[in-house]
């Protein structure tokens, strides 16, 4: 089946008055439908930035300046925000926002927030509305009396589950889920991951999780990408980034994830800080911290490398390997081999 999305060569810039920020440069992914992609890095590395490019939602003063956002075989980037707002966001794109309260209008009843969009956009008098409401929460594993409540009457889990249920009312193919378990104790996050799961396995939705955290990505990725200081630096099957990866700085954010089983070893930190998106350093951009750094790392920013099976790695270290000009060139080979 083809992709719901394909990012090809995105570009978003912030600018402020001390400088440009280059917050995302050069990325390109694709996803699947029932597919679900983890996106990992440090605070401050472009993920939250290119999640709400991808609904056309970058707050000023960022914006788009370049590359192409193709949903259901549409490129969005050109299109205008009153076609955007009717046809593609939360229709066929929505997303569960970090901090489910700040995403929750306090005033406002649970089912009152969630039937907007189903009267707005699926013309629902209030009273059909209001059923779908309760299908949503119960979906959701809240029940029926959560709809007549506030947000600050809820906890923590409960208003996360609101949101996923508000993401979820009009049945978009695509969800974008930022940070979904930040803030929530263990027993929670697992209880938000087990209904992305089955989200994902029961309604076939294309999930893109974003988090600081990959033991949480683990629970859910088919697929990570790694981005680094605005660009995604490793990239692949789930099973090949965990088991071998390749960048240095995937191996440095593995090393910091405590281990239950195996030999115990001392938890590992990535020295420094991420650069200055205002002026990156020269070569490769995590250069500066890396620990394999080598002379040309400082000079020219490395290509993406191919290990085989859609894993690639922008890494000079693995200059021997077959170079690519993007993990989406990879993508299509395999679809092409698959189809053939």
């Amino acid at each position: 089946m083809p992709p719901v999305l394909e990012v090809r060569n995105l570009y978003v810039q912030y600018f402020t008055l001390r400088g440009v920020v280059r917050a995302v440069e050069g990325v390109s992914f694709s996803l699947r439908p029932g597919e679900a992609l983890g996106i990992a890095g440090e605070s401050g590395c472009g993920k939250s930035t290119l999640a709400w490019a991808l609904l056309r939602l970058v707050p000023p003063p960022g914006r788009i300046v370049r590359g192409e956002i193709i949903v259901d075989g549409e490129d969005i980037v050109p299109m205008k925000e009153s076609e955007i707002r009717a046809r593609i966001r939360w229709q066929k794109v929505s997303m569960v926002f970090q901090g489910a309260m700040n995403a929750l209008n306090p005033v406002y009843r649970v089912w009152e927030q969630i039937a907007e969009p189903l009267i707005v956009h699926r013309g629902m008098t209030k009273s059909q509305a209001f059923k779908r409401v309760i299908e949503l929460l119960n979906m959701v594993g809240l029940d029926e009396s959560i709809a007549y409540r506030y947000p600050h009457e809820l906890s923590g889990g409960q208003k996360q589950r609101v949101v996923i249920a508000m993401a979820l009312a009009l049945d978009p193919p695509i969800l974008i889920a930022d940070e979904p378990t930040t803030a929530l104790d263990t027993i929670v996050q697992a209880q938000i991951l087990n209904l992305l799961k089955k989200l994902k396995e029961e309604l076939g939705t294309s999930i893109i999780l974003i988090s600081h955290d990959l033991s949480v990505i683990a629970e859910l990725a088919d697929k990570i990408a790694i981005m680094y200081a605005g660009k995604i630096v490793e990239y692949g099957p789930s099973e090949q980034v965990y088991n071998n990866p390749r960048h240095p700085y995937t191996r440095a954010l593995l090393r910091a994830i405590p281990r239950l089983r195996g030999p115990k070893e001392k938890l590992a930190y990535i020295p420094g800080q991420p650069p200055d998106l205002r002026a990156p350093p020269p070569g490769c951009r995590f250069q500066p911290r890396c620990p394999d750094a080598i002379e040309v790392c400082k000079k020219k920013e490395p290509p993406y490398y191919h290990f085989g099976g859609g894993h690639v790695a922008a890494c000079w270290l693995y200059s021997g390997h077959r170079e690519v000009e993007s993990p989406l060139q990879v993508e299509h080979e395999l679809e092409e081999a698959e189809h053939s």
